[in-house]
């Protein structure tokens, strides 16, 4: 669209409210205009196809850190309506905020609440929990977390859900799980919203209820995070770091409980891990260089973790990788990074030929190993790293791809990058609107996000832990083979995400 300088705030404003009810598949009364936008869930794909649509109708680009900096729609649309009349003529142009990462220490940043003192209540064996307090259930590996909990256990699950009330909240854990086919109504009593916040002191919960929790919860699983990659540290602090050590507070008042926590594999994001050999109980004290504001979180959050268990608190840490879908089924998070580049790649007809290895986990490993793993007395303390055993070359995906009938090249990373500044002009194809996450540079050393996954600067992360501690059970990561792909590939197209013509 061309650019218009009779675009109001409100014009602005009635727009978002359309586009993003559409995104998040609500009626457009059902958004609030001073509601954080945040709290609707968006992930980073969904902020850039925000960002990537508003340029297509204001005409220039705005920067993803300004749903950030105006994090609710009145706020937003009145900062882009005041930016009109400076981009009269002007495309191709963001929206002036600073991009650079503000210096971080985050071995400072990495301090626990002295009053959280596990040591103070006596111990526990992990034995055969009642009642589960499970955080993140609204999201995709959280849903499957769920499922397994139920099926591996007798207990309640206890689920921690942003809502307006216990229905509105009820309704949004069996909608997630109903959307990747597994939920299950003999389930439903077993299932018990608890409305609060990761974001807020005390979960968003209240005193009492915070005590009231902490006396019948018997463990708790620690899922939930922010997840978005183009914000900065400061922007998702409150959730996924100050979030945990409210987490770890529940579990040190009263009696103790322990707390499985779902870290990442991002905490050896430090370009002093390159090349190098990490362990899954080696500790990890480089932080320097770590550029992404979630990676940040997530060191800082595991380190929270590991000063309360050495505090007495019995944790397990569990590491994924990028998660992909169920091997059983192919069903998946659509929105996610990995579709949405193979997606886009397919319709633009070029791969970039870069030396990236596929390490993704199947989400339904993923599950079984957290919940099979944190049953075991010989687990606690432990960190598992979830990573695929045998991750497998980008390029093994592109000869696949070839022969299923797609005409895709791989073409060098310089080259497909032209490709995607120059050829992709619609919003139609994924890749557009992932441009500002895929083009867009940080760090002293100017990297793009994609970057940090070129087999040069990552670590190789041992999973040789996990796999022995899994040896007594039936759960084994699946081969990343053509029968996966075809699982895969066969839900895609099924759904329409995929267009086989």
């Amino acid at each position: 669209m061309s650019f218009k300088k009779s675009f109001s705030a409100a014009d602005i404003q009635a727009w978002l409210v359309s586009n993003l009810a559409e995104l998040i598949g609500v009626e457009n009364d059902e958004i609030d205009i001073q509601e954080n936008l945040e709290n609707y869930g968006l992930d980073s794909a969904q902020a850039m196809i925000l960002v990537s649509k508003l340029e297509k109708l204001l005409g220039f680009q705005p920067s993803p850190l300004l749903l950030w900096h105006y994090p609710n729609i009145a706020s937003l649309s009145q900062r882009l309506a005041e930016e009109l009349p400076e981009k009269s003529a002007v495309q191709d142009t963001v929206v002036a905020t600073n991009t650079a990462p503000a210096v971080l220490n985050l071995q400072a940043e990495a301090v626990l609440d002295p009053t959280i003192r596990p040591d103070a209540l006596p111990p526990v064996s992990v034995g055969v929990p009642q009642n589960i307090f499970l955080t993140g259930g609204t999201g995709f590996l959280g849903a499957f977390l769920i499922k397994e909990l139920l099926e591996q256990t007798n207990a309640d699950i206890y689920c921690l859900v942003r809502a307006a009330n216990i229905q509105e909240g009820k309704n949004k854990l069996v909608k997630n799980l109903q959307t990747y086919a597994i939920w299950d109504e003999q389930f439903n009593s077993r299932i018990v919203p608890i409305v609060g916040d990761l974001a807020l002191p005390l979960l968003g919960i209240g005193a009492e209820q915070f005590q009231i929790i902490a006396t019948n919860i018997d463990t708790i699983y620690h899922s939930g995070a922010l997840l978005n990659y183009v914000f900065p540290y400061s922007a998702l602090k409150a959730a996924n770091v100050l979030g945990t050590q409210e987490v770890l507070r529940l579990a040190s008042q009263v009696k103790l409980k322990p707390v499985h926590y779902v870290s990442s594999v991002a905490i050896f994001e430090s370009p002093a891990y390159a090349g190098k050999l990490v362990k899954e109980q080696d500790d990890f004290n480089h932080w320097e260089g770590i550029f992404l504001g979630y990676s940040q979180t997530k060191w800082v959050a595991e380190k929270l973790v590991k000063i309360a268990r050495d505090r007495g608190l019995p944790v397990t840490i569990h590491r994924p990788p990028l998660i992909s879908g169920d091997s059983q089924t192919g069903i998946c998070n659509t929105h996610d990074f990995i579709n949405l580049m193979v997606k886009g790649c397919l319709q633009m007809g070029y791969f970039p030929d870069v030396e990236y290895m596929m390490d993704m986990s199947p989400v339904d490993y993923v599950s079984k190993a957290i919940v099979y793993l944190s049953m075991q007395q010989s687990s606690i303390g432990k960190a598992f790293n979830l990573q695929h055993p045998q991750p497998a070359p980008l390029s093994t995906l592109i000869k696949w791809v070839q022969s299923f009938g797609y005409p895709v090249q791989a073409i060098p990373y310089e080259q497909w990058q032209s490709e995607l500044i120059n050829n992709v002009s619609s919003v139609d194809n994924p890749l557009y609107t992932l441009r500002p996450f895929l083009l867009e540079r940080w760090s002293d050393e100017q990297l793009t996000i994609p970057d940090l996954y070129l087999q040069a600067k990552r670590p190789h992360i041992s999973c040789q832990d996990t796999l022995h501690a899994l040896a007594g059970s039936s759960i084994v990561c699946p081969p990343i083979t053509g029968e996966l792909f075809m699982t895969y590939t066969a839900y895609l197209i099924q759904t329409g995400f995929l267009n086989v013509a």
